[in-house]
């Protein structure tokens, strides 16, 4: 969390990286912007793109999809055409994340990695801590 660089974490399943389909797991942060920055050159080189934000509590879905349609204008501007996922707001937004990176096979996830403290971790879960010690696929995490 401190590299002050982004992260790419391998998980001791992957085998290769194809670049194929790349999810980026979007929330309006500066960490997940910071992500989205600095894994441009891989998202430029990805043959597919999907952009997903998991709406949180009372959040609305439509507010949830005019932020991901600003990044996905943003992104086409440097070349980045992408698909958008903006699902129904559940309490797990790691798991919906994973279902979402199985539905598209996703290679790769982007994120911004987000610090808590160890009791609110344990309490809460979070995302990151999913992406790095669930998920199969590789993943860059900014923070």
């Amino acid at each position: 969390m401190q590299a002050g660089r982004p992260v790419f974490f391998v998980p001791p399943e992957a085998e290769w990286l194809t670049l194929g389909t790349v999810l980026v797991a979007w929330k309006d942060t500066r960490e997940a912007r910071r992500a989205v920055w600095d894994a441009l050159p891989l998202l430029q080189r990805a043959q597919e793109v999907t952009i997903a934000e998991v709406p949180e509590g009372e959040e609305s879905p439509e507010a949830a999809r005019n932020r991901v349609n600003d990044v996905a204008g943003w992104l086409a501007r440097h070349g980045v055409v992408a698909d958008l996922v903006v699902p129904d707001a559940i309490d797990d937004a790691g798991e919906r994340l994973e279902l979402i990176a199985s539905d598209i096979g996703a290679d790769l996830v982007v994120a911004g990695a987000y610090g808590h403290s160890r009791v609110g971790e344990w309490m809460f879960g979070g995302v990151t801590r999913d992406l790095v010690k669930r998920s199969t696929r590789c993943s860059v995490l900014a923070h």
